[in-house]
């Protein structure tokens, strides 16, 4: 993602891991910690759709 956290659209795509204020920002919405977004991330890749789903799965 960009870092100008004003910026949406394609960047909601995507879950950044790289970025302190995304990584909050994803915990936040997606209602999983920090270890369980990482996690998600590396068993399905940044697709914050796969994410999602992932987490759903748990």
């Amino acid at each position: 993602m960009t870092d100008d956290r004003k910026k949406t659209g394609l960047d909601r795509k995507l879950v950044a891991l790289n970025e302190p204020h995304e990584v909050r920002s994803w915990t936040k919405s997606l209602s999983c910690t920090e270890a369980q977004l990482r996690e998600a991330v590396k068993a399905v890749g940044n697709s914050a759709e796969a994410v999602r789903l992932h987490l759903k799965k748990k």
